[in-house]
C-alpha cells in the first residue's frame, strides 16, 4: 500500500503502523472465519450471510460491552493477549441469555500510540474469544488517539449480533415456585468490579508477579484470568430441554443480575453455604474488609451464569452441561414466592 503521510505522523498518528497491525492480525482473524462471512479485512463493512434454515421468525439480538478497568492490570503486567477474550465474553454471554446464538463480532480499540505488535496481541485475544463462542470476527477499528490518552494505554470495546427463532426466546414468565437454579462456575473475577479490586490491592504499587499461596498463582495472573464464555454449553442445553431463563452474573453481582431473569412475584432462594466461592473473592473480602452483602452485590462470587429449569429437568440439565464443557455445574437454589429478588440464607 502506498498510503502514508509524514505530516500526520508528526501529529502523532502513523498510518503505516495501522497497516502493519492489520497484517499482523490477519492470521488471528482467519481462525474465526465461517462459511457465512463473505468478505475479509479491509472493506468498509463486514458482510455476513445469515443462515436461517429451520427458523420461522428469526430475531436478531445484539449486545455491546467493554473490558473496563481490568485493562489496568493488563497494562501493569504488560500482557495483552487475554483481554480480548474478556471483551467478546461480556457481549456474547449477554446475548446467550435470550437464547440467541452469537453470529459475528466487531471490536474497537482506542490506543494512545499504535504499536502493531501490541494491537495484534489484543486482536489475538478477541479472535480466541470468537473461536470459543463460535462466532466470526468480521471487522473492527483501531483508532490512534495521541494527546487524548497515554501512549502505552488503550481501551477495548466491541459488540456482537446473534439470532434466535422467536418461538425459542427464553421466557421467564413460564417460571413457577420450585423451579431449580443451576450455577455455571466462573473462572474468576471476570470483567466487573475492577475499580474496587484495584483499590483493595493497590495494584499500581503492588507486586503482581509474587506467588500467592491462597490463589495458587501470582495475584496479577489470577486477576487477568479471562472471562469464561458459556455459549457452546448453553446452546447444547437449549437443544436438549426447555430453559426458562439465564442470568449473566456481571456487575451488580447476585442482587442486580438474578432478578433480571426471574418472573415478578418470585425470588431466588439460595443457601450461602451452597455457593462455591472462589479463593480470589475470599481474599478480596479479607483484604478490603468488605461486608458480605457488598461482595454479593458487586462480584460474581464464583457463579458466572445462573440457569433456571423445571425441577424435573434439573438432573438432565446437569448431565447435558457436564457433557458439553461444564463438568462443575451444580444446583444453586430454587425459586420461591416473594418479591425480594434474591434471598441469601
Amino acid at each position: 500500500m502506498k498510503s502514508y503521510s509524514d505530516t500526520y505522523k508528526q501529529a502523532g498518528v502513523d498510518v503505516t503502523a495501522g497497516y502493519k497491525a492489520v497484517e499482523l492480525m490477519k492470521e488471528h482473524v482467519a481462525r474465526t472465519m465461517t462459511s457465512s462471512v463473505l468478505t475479509g479485512l479491509g472493506g468498509f463493512g463486514g458482510l455476513y450471510e445469515l443462515d436461517m434454515t429451520g427458523m420461522t421468525h428469526p430475531v436478531l439480538v445484539s449486545g455491546t460491552d467493554g473490558v473496563g478497568t481490568k485493562l489496568k492490570i493488563a497494562f501493569l503486567m504488560d500482557k495483552h493477549d487475554t483481554v480480548g477474550i474478556d471483551c467478546v465474553a461480556m457481549c456474547v454471554n449477554d446475548i446467550i441469555c435470550c437464547g440467541a446464538k452469537p453470529q459475528f463480532f466487531l471490536d474497537y480499540i482506542a490506543i494512545g500510540k499504535n504499536y502493531p505488535e501490541k494491537v495484534a496481541q489484543i486482536v489475538a485475544g478477541v479472535a480466541e474469544g470468537c473461536v470459543q463462542a463460535g462466532c466470526a470476527l468480521v471487522g473492527g477499528e483501531t483508532a490512534e488517539h495521541p494527546g487524548m490518552m497515554p501512549a502505552e494505554e488503550y481501551d477495548l470495546a466491541g459488540f456482537s449480533v446473534g439470532i434466535v427463532d422467536k418461538d425459542k426466546i427464553l421466557d421467564k414468565e413460564t417460571q413457577v415456585p420450585g423451579d431449580v437454579l443451576i450455577a455455571l462456575p466462573s473462572s474468576g473475577v471476570h470483567s466487573n468490579g475492577f475499580s474496587l479490586v484495584r483499590k483493595v490491592f493497590n495494584v499500581e504499587k503492588a507486586d503482581l508477579t509474587t506467588y500467592v499461596e491462597k490463589l495458587g498463582a501470582p495475584l496479577g495472573e489470577t486477576l487477568l484470568t479471562p472471562t469464561k464464555i458459556y455459549v457452546k454449553p448453553l446452546c447444547a442445553l437449549f437443544d436438549a430441554l426447555t430453559v426458562k431463563s439465564v442470568a449473566h452474573i456481571t456487575g451488580g453481582g447476585f442482587y442486580e443480575n438474578m432478578p433480571r431473569a426471574i418472573k415478578d412475584g418470585l425470588s431466588a432462594k439460595i443457601k450461602k453455604s451452597d455457593v462455591r466461592v472462589l479463593p480470589i473473592f475470599e481474599l478480596i473480602q479479607q483484604m478490603g474488609k468488605i461486608p458480605e452483602r457488598d461482595m454479593y452485590n458487586t462480584f460474581n462470587m464464583g457463579v458466572g451464569m445462573m440457569v433456571c429449569v423445571a425441577k424435573e429437568d434439573a438432573d438432565k440439565a446437569l448431565d447435558v452441561l457436564k457433557a458439553n464443557g461444564e463438568p462443575d455445574a451444580y444446583i444453586l437454589g430454587e425459586l420461591v414466592e416473594g418479591d425480594e429478588g434474591v434471598i441469601l440464607e
